[in-house]
């Protein structure tokens, strides 16, 4: 069983992920914006994957991917983003920093799995 972490701002779509990761077997823990996350890590926990929303007050998606990719004992953790920017430039920009997969809001329940798998392979898993 993995455990996935879910950041988000928005409550309601960490709600839906998280069913819809359970569902997939997994285990959740969720981060209502990026610096909770970044404070967990810095204290030693460590996710099997992290689900990633870009547009978040404080500290952005693209900041704390920024922040994964620059330190060595995270660089492994496979990332998808989940977000609703669409825009090529964004995607582009999400994956060129070191997402392993990139989704759109509203999520099916089988587009979330295999980014989930693409990120995995990408880390080996």
């Amino acid at each position: 069983m993995k455990t996935i972490w879910i950041v988000d701002d928005d409550e309601e779509m960490i709600r839906a992920v998280q069913l819809m990761l359970k569902l997939l077997g997994n285990d959740t823990f969720f981060f209502v914006g990026a610096r909770p996350a970044a404070q967990a890590l810095l204290a030693g926990q460590r996710p099997d994957l992290i689900i990633l929303d870009i547009n978040m007050p404080e500290v952005s998606g693209v900041d704390f991917l920024e922040f994964l990719r620059r330190r060595k004992e995270y660089k492994d953790i496979p990332v998808v983003m989940l977000s609703t920017e669409a825009a090529d430039v964004t995607v582009d920009r999400a994956l060129a920093l070191g997402a392993d997969a990139y989704v759109t809001k509203p999520v099916a329940l089988e587009e979330l799995e295999q980014a989930m798998e693409k990120a995995f392979r990408a880390h080996g898993g």
